[in-house]
């Protein structure tokens, strides 16, 4: 009664989505009016019209009002150009995407050609304009397809590509009006922009405007993979190794329970005894095996929730990622938290190191960033909420130019997966008789071999495109609509071409002449192909068009609707069915009991199957369900990275500011002020009688970070009130700053200054993050204990950062207020920019030492490293703690004060060791001149110099398990720029830190370990490694 209600409100007054596009209309009218006077413009004129624009918007215009006539513009130029006007249907998705929505448009309605409606009128106003695909083919390949049109409007168009590490390249690029590039790098060029140490090296401008193609994939798919730029930690791996011999001697179901819906493994208490006794451990959970335990469970899940050739493949030994939604292996990209070591372990390949995270963050805040965001897709309306409730976009469904003429049949589902695959090969085989062209989809390599090779057995000729054969996708998915041809798939998700009935003729001719070294040979065979392909048409359209086969759903039905968009392109006919059966992940795992009650009453053998809306709709709400578990997931990610991200702006806002070096005296200024608040919260506790006021502490204080001695005895300071004494702490203080900058020279000071905030700040932010993760993976166990994780990971997060920023300000205060300067030569007249130069003018003389070259206080923490004095130190490689113990040793920490590495426990409970003594450094034969083991050591652990760039892979989970797909890019801040990204699984980059392939990523990343994000290991989103993170 209600449905049929609201289904005659609907006719009668129309849902939301139509009122919305009605009132868009008159706007489309006007452009349309518009036409008959813009076809009458020379090319000049037409091209004019964007400085003409650009004049208005300078004297007050908004780009509202120039809507109109900037679309009006780049209608005709297309046309006059390129043969392609825009349809009233694509003038809609424009004015939608301008509006900073998302525009669901189906497949073949042109999405490319819509993008640049927007595009150009958001970037006549200067900020840039980004337009963000899902790989560097769809990148390059829009970018060079519509910059015709951007180019005769007077609109420079800039590339983003995955293997490019050219940082002069990539800030032209940036710099143009528009650019094109993927999600992955325009997030790990943010992130290693964050990791410059000159403004001149950062090559973004800014987050203006950006559309993201297929957004849902983006926003929603790869949500629980963050970005992560890492490098790698000084640790054995031999413990996987060891784990991974007794992880198979358990057995399922008693000493361990595996929970397939919730991605997670739990040891039960026979379990436990027998790791105990296989490891010889007393206690798995005691504090010090807490290490192993972890490792055992990450074993766990490698061995049983994770398969090969589903989730990864095995390709010269190595482990590389699948993208679940894409099919697509994700070169560079790695599974964080161990988790890809573990997998590595179980097939017996090279276990790699395990990586540390430099910098990170998620794509729903990397998005956030900007100004006004879009998004286009083929599949966004079931997501419609929670891109209203994260990104706050709402949604619009753009009708289509013709109607769809595809037959979307009732799903049918048999009792087992091999009487499933029977009745698909039946199927194929009908159509292909009739000269049908078949797409069937599957949801893995595994799953598509087993329907090759049953097709082999038939004898019916077919392609296949999956993880293991991508060198040939392109040819592959441009013939998949000819007649008689059968193409298995992975997935067909983010493919980026259309199928096109009767095949594509550019393609075949290009198979046969290249058109740029044989033009007349590529002409005529494109002629012939034509002809062939048009006559090919025909006959597939009398056979139905292009039919669809799925053989699973898909966890989103989105993916299952972009493998039925396939079909019915421009209103051409075609058809879709999936065959099911109850073994399915889906149905097993999620699916609805009554199905299996309903088959088992009606006595159906295994080769009798169901066919019912009924069945179709059962199906549909157990991806409900699945849908709803990972937004859940996306959500619970979303919340933690916001405390993360929070703290992240305030870290990149001093590194802008350090970089900037206009302010960094008044920085200086602040950290002393931050210092005095600090001594006055610690010994002059405010609402205390001043007798019981720790003045023997505060004079240590002052004495240790300012160099300050106070003559006056306790008792008389303890007659000044508390705002006297701060008042005077500040005073002397600043004096004492004064006089060093006098000492120094206010250039040297600067630069100095600038430097040391650099290197503490990365340094300390590296730690940080890596005791944001440790919190965030063992957060979740205080839920036991009537606690709510979130709000424990909140306050902790907020202590640790706040230790950190008072870290940094008594590193930078002491070591500036610890430093004489005896200048050689007047460094003032040096122009800044010339860093290196000018500070090697200079002599540094910390605590006693003599530095021959000032340069090596900086050189050896910055990114960029400048060349080292010729007496450069020998260091020893640190073991792990080691840099803690080093700074506790330079500043006097006490065992009972907090431990430097950022744990948050008490030094003496942490890093440490009476047994340690600090390095000695020896120059090398020949050398003249000492040598500044402060400076050298603290540069190295500000920039981890201590472990070679490499680019791990792409992924790195983030805390709590991470979901691959975002990659973590590896970085060891050997790099100038960024650290290493891992890119495609590259090697490291020649002068400039190991930045492997795509960023992680190889995008986006990877899975965060090294890569770019892992997804999250049941249910946990990545923090930073624990889900596989679009890699680290």
């Amino acid at each position: 009664m209600f449905d049929a209600l609201t289904n005659m409100t609907k006719r009668i007054f129309g849902d939301a989505n139509d009122r919305e596009l009605k009132k868009l209309q008159p706007m489309v009218q006007r452009i349309n009016d518009l036409e008959p006077a813009w076809e009458k413009l020379s090319d000049a004129e037409l091209s004019a019209k964007t400085a003409a624009f650009r004049e208005q918007l300078d004297n007050g215009a908004t780009l509202d009002d120039l809507l109109v006539e900037a679309f009006a513009t780049v209608r005709e130029t297309g046309r006059r150009l390129m043969s392609m006007r825009h349809y009233d249907c694509q003038l809609i998705g424009g004015i939608v995407l301008h509006q900073g929505k998302i525009a669901e448009m189906k497949t073949g309605e042109g999405k490319t050609l819509v993008a640049t409606l927007p595009v150009y009128l958001n970037a006549l106003g200067g900020g840039g304009a980004h337009v963000v695909t899902v790989n560097d083919y769809l990148a390059e390949r829009d970018a060079d397809w519509m910059r015709p049109i951007y180019g005769h409007l007077g609109m420079s168009v800039g590339t983003i590509l995955q293997g490019e590490r050219n940082d002069r390249v990539k800030r032209e690029a940036y710099a143009c009006d528009i650019t094109y590039g993927t999600n992955n790098e325009f997030g790990f060029d943010y992130l290693r922009d964050n990791m410059k140490f000159q403004i001149e090296q950062m090559v973004q401008r800014g987050h203006s405007f950006a559309i993201v193609d297929e957004v849902d994939s983006i926003l929603i798919d790869e949500a629980r993979t963050p970005l992560i730029i890492s490098g790698p930690m000084n640790a054995s791996v031999d413990l996987y190794n060891i784990i991974d011999s007794v992880v198979p001697l358990l057995q399922r179901e008693v000493d361990f329970i595996v929970d397939e819906k919730g991605k997670s493994v739990t040891l039960t208490d026979e379990g436990i005894e027998k790791i105990e006794l296989k490891l010889g451990v007393d206690n798995l959970y005691d504090p010090h095996n807490m290490e192993i335990l972890h490792h055992v469970n990450q074993s766990l899940k490698a061995h049983y929730l994770f398969k090969r050739d589903r989730d990864y493949v095995v390709r010269d030994n190595e482990v590389v990622i699948v993208d679940e939604f894409t099919g697509r292996l994700m070169h560079g990209r790695r599974w964080s938290d161990g988790l890809h070591q573990a997998v590595e372990a179980k097939e017996k390949v090279n276990v790699q190191q395990e990586s540390q995270t430099y910098a990170t963050i998620t794509f729903q805040n990397l998005f956030r960033m900007y100004d006004k965001l879009a998004g286009m897709t083929g599949t966004a309306a079931t997501e419609a909420a929670e891109f209203a409730s994260i990104y706050d976009l709402d949604t619009l469904v753009i009708p289509t130019n013709r109607e769809i003429a595809r037959i979307d049949h009732d799903d049918i589902i048999y009792k087992t997966q091999m009487e499933k695959f029977r009745a698909v090969v039946a199927e194929i085989e009908e159509r292909n008789r009739k000269g049908q062209p078949v797409l069937v989809g599957t949801t893995s390599v595994e799953r598509s071999e087993i329907v090759a090779k049953l097709l082999e057995r038939k004898g019916i000729p077919h392609e296949i495109l999956n993880a293991k054969n991508h060198a040939r996708e392109a040819t592959i998915v441009a013939q998949a609509g000819r007649k008689g041809s059968v193409t298995i798939s992975t997935n067909m998700a983010g493919r980026g071409t259309d199928i096109k009935l009767g095949g594509d003729p550019e393609n075949l001719a290009g198979n046969e002449y290249d058109p740029e070294t044989h033009p007349d040979e590529y002409a005529k065979a494109l002629a012939v192909f034509e002809e062939q392909c048009r006559l090919e048409k025909e006959e597939v359209l009398a056979a139905g068009g292009l039919f669809i086969v799925g053989t699973e759903r898909h966890e989103s039905r989105r993916v299952d609707n972009q493998l039925r968009g396939r079909s019915g392109r421009q209103g051409d006919p075609g058809g879709s069915r999936f065959y099911l059966s109850l073994e399915d992940d889906l149905l097993r795992i999620f699916g609805s009991d009554k199905i299996t009650v309903w088959m088992e009453r009606m006595g159906l053998e295994d080769d009798e199957p169901i066919e019912h809306r009924w069945i179709t709709r059962a199906v549909e709400n157990a991806q409900i369900k699945v849908e709803g578990h990972n937004f859940n997931i996306r959500k619970n990610l979303l919340e933690y990275d916001d405390v993360m991200n929070y703290q992240r702006k305030g870290v990149y806002e001093i590194r802008r500011r350090a970089l900037a070096g206009e302010d960094v005296v008044e920085m200086v200024q602040e950290s002393i002020g931050n210092i005095v608040q600090d001594v006055m919260d610690d010994y002059l506790i405010e609402g205390l009688h001043p007798e019981h006021w720790n003045i023997s502490g505060m004079r240590e204080n002052l004495s240790r970070v300012f160099g300050i001695e106070w003559e006056e005895s306790d008792d008389t300071l303890r007659d000044f009130s508390r705002n006297e004494l701060r008042a005077r702490m500040r005073d002397d203080a600043l004096a004492r700053l004064e006089a060093v900058i006098e000492d120094m020279g206010e250039d040297v000071f600067k630069e100095y200054a600038r430097m040391l905030l650099l290197q503490f700040t990365d340094s300390l932010w590296k730690d940080h993050l890596l005791a944001l993760d440790r919190l965030r993976q063992g957060v979740g166990l205080r839920g036991y204990g009537q606690r709510n994780p979130l709000l424990e990971y909140k306050r902790e997060a907020l202590q640790m950062y706040l230790m950190m920023s008072a870290m940094r300000d008594e590193m930078l205060i002491n070591r500036l207020f610890n430093t004489e300067v005896e200048l050689a030569q007047a460094a003032a007249e040096v122009p800044s920019k010339r860093t290196a130069r000018r500070l090697e003018k200079g002599t540094f003389k910390p605590a006693g030492q003599v530095l021959s070259g000032v340069a090596a206080a900086a050189s050896a923490s910055a990114p960029t490293p400048l060349p080292p004095p010729p007496a450069a130190p020998q260091i020893k490689q640190p073991e792990a703690g080691d840099e803690a113990r080093l700074f506790a040793h330079q500043f006097g920490l006490r065992r009972n004060d907090p431990c430097p590495c950022g744990s948050g426990r008490k030094f003496k409970r942490c890093c440490y060791d009476a047994s340690w003594k600090p390095p000695v450094e020896e120059a090398p034969e020949g050398a003249d001149g000492g040598v500044d083991p402060e400076a050298s050591s603290g540069a190295l652990a500000a920039s981890g110099a201590d472990a070679p760039a490499r680019e791990p892979g792409a992924g790195a989970e983030p805390g709590a398990g991470a979901e691959p797909g975002a990659g973590a890019e590896p970085g060891a801040g050997a790099e100038p720029e960024a650290g290493a990204e891992p890119e495609a699984g590259a090697g490291a980059e020649p002068g400039a830190g190991a930045e492997p392939g795509a960023g992680a990523e190889p995008g986006a990343g990877a899975e965060p370990e090294a890569g770019a994000g892992a997804e999250p290991e049941a249910g946990a989103e990545p923090g930073a490694a624990g889900a596989p993170s679009p890699a680290t």
